[in-house]
């Protein structure tokens, strides 16, 4: 177990053991100093609350989201002094069970044998509970912790672990399945971020599968090039925000199970998640075949399709780079499931999937409905995705001479070009407007691609 250290300058200065039991601290005692994140600590754990605040713990200290100074646990979790052995946690998620309202998105902290569960900051009624009455099978002094959805899991999930055991905590029926993962690194705390599992030890972290255990490539990390910020330490970034004018999209699209997701160059973010921040990742860490970015995507009947250009490169005798004649517009056609997976004999060229003679600068589909509207410049394509084979089934022209992205949803279509975007009630009003409506501005905070 993770030790609990007085002071800062110990920290740094003592070796963390990972599996030493935490020392007892007297009933009425609080740390004499406020830790510092930025130093390089060793977290004892990290959850996100319902509101999608994320909270790193340390001793009986907490930070409040990636910046900030530490503060008193019970200033934000107001009951933490009720029990005063509760001066540190061993481990912490929040709870994704949408089948129980009364449990989802509850904060769970755990200490030693006990379980709290948390709502709104608010200790639960009834709680703390011995560990094994909440989560028969799963031990006490737990080293961390973390959720995981149906989807990225089997079935919604609990991650518990305890030195190189992991223990998957199957919500529904309560049973355990023990696994030892030898390669990961002893968790002092885990996090789950954006569909994203991360181990974290000293101030370092490791990415890995939540099902499978594999490890991410080039990891360890250094978390506070990512997880906090920290003046002249990042990975990358120059930490200015975007300007609004630099705003714009080369896609968007929702896929059936409610994701949303933006793309821009080589990286997209997913919308959806919010609430939890947002972050770019490469496309290829998705859609591991479509380099080089994307020039339209849609999603339709548990599957999402990617749009590109796509240009040969070969070498020559000199090993210098020569690009052959573009193939034209490839469709990329993914199956949705919680990891995307490409399906058999494709890409394809967008002419024999769609019957539709590419370039494409943006595509949109809306729910319930099975016609993909493809734009072309100033021309909008309608192809019917029942039909066999596919092929336009009518042409319209548009007010604007190119577009970069389009989107459907419950508020009617939005068209992006550059950096501002263009309402319409629905694609029939977009099909028969002669002049553009007043536009928008696209939000920096909606699509955050700079980090």
């Amino acid at each position: 177990m993770k030790l609990l250290l007085k002071t800062v300058c110990l920290a740094s200065a003592m070796a963390l053991n990972g599996h030493a039991e935490h020392p007892k601290q007297s009933d009425d005692s609080h740390y004499n100093a406020s830790p510092d994140r930025c130093a390089g600590i060793e977290f004892d754990a990290i959850a996100p609350d319902e509101k999608g605040t994320s909270y790193f713990f340390k001793g009986d200290h907490l930070w409040v989201g990636f910046s900030g100074p530490a503060e008193l646990s019970n200033g934000t979790f107001k009951d933490l002094d009720e029990y005063h052995h509760l001066g540190h946690v061993d481990a912490a998620f929040r709870m994704h069970n949408k089948k129980d309202s009364g449990d989802h998105d509850h904060i769970y902290l755990f200490l030693n044998d006990k379980v709290f569960s948390y709502y709104k900051h608010s200790l639960e009624k009834g709680f703390p509970l011995e560990i094994q009455q909440q989560f028969p099978g799963v031990p006490s002094h737990l080293d961390a912790a973390v959720e995981c959805p149906a989807g990225e899991c089997v079935t919604d999930a609990v991650l518990f672990f305890k030195g190189k055991d992991v223990y998957h905590f199957d919500i529904a029926t309560k049973m355990v399945k023990k696994k030892a993962w030898d390669h990961l690194p002893n968790c002092t705390s885990a996090f789950r971020w954006l569909e994203h599992y991360y181990c974290f030890h000293g101030h370092h972290f490791t990415r890995f599968h939540p099902v499978t255990g594999e490890v991410g490539e080039n990891y360890p990390k250094d978390a506070r090039h990512y997880f906090m910020r920290v003046s002249n330490v990042d990975h990358g970034a120059s930490g200015k925000k975007e300007p609004c004018s630099a705003v714009h999209l080369d896609a968007i699209t929702a896929d059936d199970t409610g994701k949303r997701y933006a793309f821009r160059g080589k990286s997209y973010i997913r919308l959806d998640s919010h609430r939890d921040g947002t972050h770019p990742f490469p496309i290829t860490k998705s859609w591991r075949d479509v380099t080089d970015g994307v020039d339209a995507v849609f999603s339709y009947d548990s599957k999402i399709y990617l749009i590109k250009d796509v240009t040969q490169i070969k070498f020559n005798q000199n090993f210098e780079r020569i690009f052959s004649p573009s193939q034209g517009n490839q469709v990329y056609i993914y199956k949705a499931d919680a990891h995307y997976t490409l399906i058999d004999g494709y890409p394809k060229p967008l002419k024999d999937e769609l019957g539709v003679q590419g370039p494409v600068d943006a595509a949109f589909m809306c729910e319930g409905e099975p016609t993909v509207f493809l734009i072309q410049g100033q021309k909008m394509f309608s192809v019917d995705l029942n039909a066999t084979p596919r092929s336009v089934k009518r042409e319209v022209s548009l007010p604007f001479t190119k577009v970069d992205a389009a989107e459907c949803g419950a508020d009617g279509v939005r068209v992006f070009v550059g950096s501002k975007y263009y309402k319409y009630e629905s694609p029939t009003i977009l099909s028969h407007s002669k002049v553009t409506p007043v536009p928008f501005k696209i939000s920096p905070k909606e699509f955050v691609f700079k980090k």
